[in-house]
Order: structure tokens, then sequence, then C-alpha cells
């Protein structure tokens, strides 16, 4: 087959790992074609939260330099914010003890202290940093069009089996959809569900849990705020909940009053695919095409893209 000659690529997946995968790929020089199901602003990565931080994301010790590789270009990128959608911003990580988080950043993160009672109310300790906080909205049609700049391609299809793309190397970046096509029932879906308000002048974000376990995050978005969350495990439905939205608004404004009042602008639903730990691994497909598995970062997909896509990137180079 001529595109397998020639070394052409498919990336099967068109959300931020599928991407920048993709990107990564078509900028060292590959021919590269994208198949997703969906455009992106339709897959799970459209609806993270996106604040840079290694979030239900193993193995811990990969997961953690793959996430300073991916804060390297988040703090490029945020040179550019309009274009890219990638900013800076200061917050709170409530529950966090600055030495811990010192411990696996290597003083990478300026201004990383501990947070004032003013600034974190909550139990125990917090941290004090500034992040990367991507807006995807504007993120994920950078990347497209950076992917498209170097060569890329874009095609939405539904793929039943990997085998299906006719190229000499497939990259699984399926997601949750990694579950089908690579046979692999350790992929399961986590429902993440949060709620879109307009911002009452909240400029600094805030990640905290509560004394039930519940998640709580506000994420000062341009024009908007995003409040979240849950991690369901097991839960396929797509479907807002309104219970759920009335205790994340309620626990929200339990951090921040000034939210509760907040005009409500959309609820939004995504499935994180969870797994034991990252799939990012290599094999020959019976046929002697050559097989990267890339899929499985649960909620941390945004946080660990750059670095993981660039040891994807190396697997898929022939031998």
């Amino acid at each position: 087959m001529s595109t397998q000659r020639n070394g052409e690529v498919v990336v099967v997946g068109g959300g931020v790992i599928g991407l920048a995968t993709a990107v990564v790929l078509a900028e060292r020089g590959r021919r590269v074609r994208v198949w997703t199901r969906d455009p992106a602003e339709r897959t799970t990565s459209a609806v993270a939260g996106a604040l840079w931080w290694p979030y239900h994301v193993e193995p811990l010790v990969s997961a953690r330099a793959w996430a300073l590789r991916s804060l390297e270009v988040y703090e490029a990128l945020a040179e550019r914010p309009e274009e890219t959608g990638v900013r800076l911003v200061e917050g709170v990580m409530g529950g966090t003890d600055p030495a811990e988080v010192e411990s696996w950043t290597a003083g990478r993160l300026a201004g990383l202290r501990r947070a004032t009672a003013r600034e974190y109310g909550g139990a125990g300790t917090g941290v004090w940093a500034r992040l990367p906080l991507i807006d995807m909205a504007v993120h994920l049609p950078w990347l497209r069009r950076r992917l498209l700049r170097a060569g890329g391609t874009i095609e939405e299809r539904t793929v039943s089996a990997l085998a299906e793309a006719d190229a000499a190397v497939v990259v699984n970046c399926a997601g949750l959809g990694a579950r089908e096509l690579a046979s692999d029932p350790s992929v399961r879906p986590q429902r993440g569900q949060l709620v879109v308000v307009e911002n009452p002048g909240i400029r600094t974000w805030l990640v905290d849990t509560t004394s039930g376990g519940e998640p709580a995050y506000l994420f000062p978005q341009p024009g908007r705020l995003l409040l979240g969350g849950t991690a369901q495990d097991d839960t396929w439905s797509l479907e807002p909940d309104p219970a759920v939205a009335e205790g994340i608004v309620r626990r929200c404004a339990a951090l921040r009053p000034e939210v509760a009042g907040a005009r409500i602008l959309e609820h939004r639903v995504g499935l994180r695919p969870v797994r034991p730990a990252v799939r990012l691994e290599r094999e020959v497909m019976p046929d002697g095409r050559l097989l990267v598995h890339h899929y499985g970062h649960g909620g941390g997909g945004v946080t660990v893209a750059w670095g993981c896509a660039e040891e994807a990137a190396g697997l898929a180079a022939p031998s």
C-alpha cells in the first residue's frame, strides 16, 4: 500500500491528546492524518476545566515528567493568550502541602507558597501558585490550525477497528473509545459535570475537596466562570443532572459566596478516560504495521499532553 511505503501516520482520536500527538509528528516531518469520530469541540477535551495539574494520571513519576515538559510548552503559549487560549493565572490548590509540590516541581513553579487564611479558608493547608489555565474553546481550534499548517489533515469518520487505518503507523489516541478499539476493559468512564456561570468578578482559580470528599473548583475563563465538579466512576450518562448542578453551585458558593447568585449560562458533561495507568507503548500489527497505543490519561490529558505527545511520536518512529 503506497501510504504504508511513504511512512504515513494515522492518529485515531481528535481530542487534545490526539491533536497534540499529530502536531508533534507533523512538525517532525511525518505525513499525518487524524481520524476522529467527533470534531474537537464535541470531544471530552472540550469539557475540560483545563487547569495544569496532574489529576488522576498514573504512573505518577512519568506523569509528573510529562506534566513538567508540558508546562514549558504552555508557558511559551501563554505569551499569546488570545491566539492559543493559554493564560498563566494565580490561585489556590486546597488541601495540598507546599513542600510536597516543591519536591516534584523542583522550583519550576514561580511564586509557589503556602496560601494565606484569606486566600484559602478550607481545612488544612493550601498552595498558592501561578499555573496555566487553558480555554479549550480557543485552544482546540488553535491546535487544529497548527496541525493543518504543518501539513496534517483531519477527517471525521467512525472507526470500528484500528486495522481500518490505511497507514504504515497507527497511533491509538481514542481515549474512552480504546475500550472497544483496543479490547481494553480497564479503560473506564469517569463522569465529570460542571456549570458555566457569569463571572461575578473572580480572577483567581480555586480547587478544593469538601469534608464529604466531593470536589469543588472555580476556574475563571474569559467572559465566564467554570464551576465544578464531579468524579463519578463507571457512569456513562452525558445528560446534565439538575441535582448534581445544584450541589456544584452550593459547594462553590461555600468557597466564594458571590457565586451564589451568578446567572447560569450552560451545563456541561464529559467522560474522562480513566485507566490504572496511561498506556503508552507500541506493538506490531498482524500485517507488520506499527501500532502505538496512547490513551488512558484520566482527568489529566491537558496537563500531560505535550510531554506524552513527544514520547508517543518517538515510539511512532521506525526502529
